[in-house]
C-alpha cells in the first residue's frame, strides 16, 4: 500500500497537448509559447463605382418596376380599350403620344410654353424661399415675432391658391405677375410651417451649449439654429414645390396665355387627346426634375444626413 502510494506520487504528470497553431519556443519554460501566425486574407479592392452600383441596384430595379407598372397599365388599357369603371376608350395610346412629341417640336410653341412655366415656377418658388425661411426662423425663435406674424398667416393659409386667381388679377398690374404670385402663395405656407417646426424641434441642449460657449445671437442663428432646422426646411421645399406646380398649372389654365397648363387646356378645348396626355406627362417630368434638384441641394447642404438616410434600408 505504501509502495503503491510512493509510485503514484513519483510518477510524472502527462504533458498538456499544445494547440495546433501554437509553437513551443526552444529553451523556454514549458509555459512560454508563441502563437503561429495565421494566414492573412487580403481585402478585395472595391471601386467607388462598384460600391455605388451595389448600394443603388435595388433602388434602380424598384424604380423601373414602379414606372413599368404604370406604363403597362396605360399600354394594355388603351390597347384593349378596357371599360370597367375607368374608361380607356378615348385615352390615346403611348405610340400616339410619342408621335405627338415629334409633331409639336416642329415649331417652337411647345418648348416656349415649357420655358415660360419653368421661369414662373422658379420665380415664385425662389421668392417664397426668400420670404418664408427668414420669417419661419424668426417666428420659431422669438415669441414676439410669433405673436405678431403667425395669426395673419394662419388666417390666409386655408385659402387655396386657386381662390387667389381673381384677386391676383385685380391686385397686380400684369397677368404674368399674377401667375407668379399664385405660385408664390402655393409654396410659401409649406415652407413657412416646416421652417417653424424645424426651429422648435432643435434640441435645447444645443442652444444651451452655444450660449455657454459665448456665441452671439447671430452666430447662434448661423451655426446652431439654421443647421438644426435644415432637414425640416428642405422637407418644406419638397412639399412647397409640389403645391407650387399645382397652383401654377391651375393659374395657367384659368388666366394664362402661355405655359404648360395653357398648352394642356388648349388641347382639351381643341379635343386633341394626344396633346392632353403629352401636357400631363410634361408636367410630371418637370415636377420630378424639380424634386430631384431639391434632393440634390439637400445632400450638398446637409452631407451628414446622407448616411442617416442610407441606414434606414
Amino acid at each position: 500500500m505504501h509502495a503503491a502510494t510512493h509510485v503514484q506520487q513519483g510518477s510524472a504528470a502527462p504533458a498538456p497537448r499544445e494547440p495546433a497553431n501554437v509553437i513551443v519556443l526552444p529553451g523556454q519554460p514549458p509555459g512560454v509559447v508563441r502563437a503561429s501566425p495565421l494566414p492573412t486574407v487580403k481585402p478585395v479592392p472595391v471601386t467607388r463605382l462598384a460600391r455605388w452600383v451595389s448600394n443603388n441596384a435595388l433602388s434602380a430595379v424598384l424604380w423601373c418596376v414602379s414606372l413599368g407598372a404604370l406604363f403597362a397599365l396605360w399600354y394594355f388599357g388603351t390597347k384593349y380599350r378596357l371599360d370597367f369603371f375607368i374608361r380607356f376608350a378615348n385615352i390615346p395610346t403611348p405610340a400616339e403620344v410619342f408621335d405627338k412629341v415629334f409633331e409639336v417640336n416642329k415649331s417652337s410653341r411647345y418648348m416656349v410654353n415649357i420655358g415660360i412655366s419653368v421661369r414662373r415656377i422658379l420665380s415664385g418658388f425662389g421668392i417664397a424661399i426668400l420670404v418664408a425661411v427668414p420669417m419661419g426662423l424668426l417666428i420659431g425663435r422669438y415669441r414676439a415675432a410669433r405673436d405678431l406674424l403667425l395669426p395673419a398667416c394662419e388666417v390666409l393659409r386655408p385659402i387655396p391658391a386657386i381662390a387667389w386667381v381673381p384677386m391676383a388679377i385685380m391686385l397686380w398690374p400684369t397677368n404674368e405677375i399674377s401667375i407668379v404670385f399664385i405660385t408664390f402663395i402655393g409654396s410659401f405656407f409649406p415652407i413657412l410651417l416646416n421652417t417653424i417646426h424645424g426651429v422648435n424641434a432643435i434640441d435645447p441642449v444645443l442652444l444651451r451649449a452655444g450660449r455657454c460657449l459665448g456665441a452671439s445671437e447671430a452666430r447662434m442663428f448661423w451655426h446652431v439654429i439654421l443647421p438644426g432646422a435644415l432637414p425640416h426646411i428642405f422637407t418644406g421645399f419638397a412639399v412647397g414645390m409640389g403645391v407650387a406646380w399645382v397652383s401654377l398649372i391651375a393659374a395657367e389654365m384659368i388666366s394664362g396665355q402661355f405655359g404648360v397648363g395653357y398648352f394642356t387646356w388648349e388641347a382639351y378645348s381643341l379635343i386633341s387627346y394626344s396633346e392632353i396626355a403629352l401636357g400631363m406627362i410634361t408636367i410630371g417630368v418637370l415636377g420630378l426634375a424639380c424634386s430631384g434638384l431639391i434632393r440634390l441641394m439637400g445632400k450638398l447642404a446637409m452631407p451628414w444626413m446622407v448616411f442617416s438616410a442610407g441606414s434606414n434600408r
